[in-house]
């Protein structure tokens, strides 16, 4: 439920596209990321980050977007928010003990620093790619052609990525044995 939650503003942006046109799916979108702030808020009595920046990025260049009639507002606008999420997830291994995608996974996950380095890595890295990559597709591609490829291609990447990095990370989690020391789990 939570992955339709944190997909709501893109799912109405698809759908206000389809029936109308890129400017209406942006202020659909503007009103539904609004939306999904303000439930998240009324059931949890707190808001994330990432929903705060995604709502600041979404009202700036969709405002932009409409107000210039220019799409490449919110076009920008995910190669910005891939950026940033790169840029954070890269520099939490500079500050702090551990890095990010540790301090969000090492309750469910055991593994030795060095790979939890690595993974911080590679989904810094990913995201920053996936924000060039949009630009390509951007500047490259017709807009219906983007509005697919932000709909279906960057969620598929993503999924292939979850997919390799499991993989990866299947020869390296550990699992707690009877002492309660971590062991390499075999495979």
């Amino acid at each position: 439920m939570k992955f339709l939650f944190d997909f709501f503003p893109i799912i109405v942006f698809y759908i206000g596209y389809k029936m109308y046109d890129i400017y209406y799916a942006t202020a659909f979108a503007i009103a539904a990321t609004f939306v999904q702030i303000s439930l998240f808020w009324l059931k949890n009595r707190r808001f994330e980050k990432m929903h705060i920046i995604t709502l600041a990025l979404i009202t700036v260049l969709g405002g932009a977007t409409i107000y210039f009639q220019d799409p490449a507002f919110i076009q920008w606008k995910v190669s910005v928010v891939n950026w940033l999420f790169g840029a954070v997830i890269l520099g939490s291994q500079f500050i702090g003990k551990t890095p990010l995608i540790e301090r969000m996974m090492n309750h469910a996950i055991s593994m030795e620093s060095a790979i939890w380095v690595k993974l911080n890595a590679a989904w810094g890295l990913f995201f920053i790619g996936m924000g060039f990559l949009n630009l390509y597709v951007m500047f490259n591609f017709e807009e219906a052609i983007w509005v697919e490829f932000k709909v279906y291609g960057l969620l598929g990447l993503t999924i292939a990525f979850v997919i390799i990095q499991s993989i990866y990370l299947a020869k390296h989690i550990q699992q707690e044995d009877e002492n309660n020391e971590p062991a390499e789990k075999e495979i």
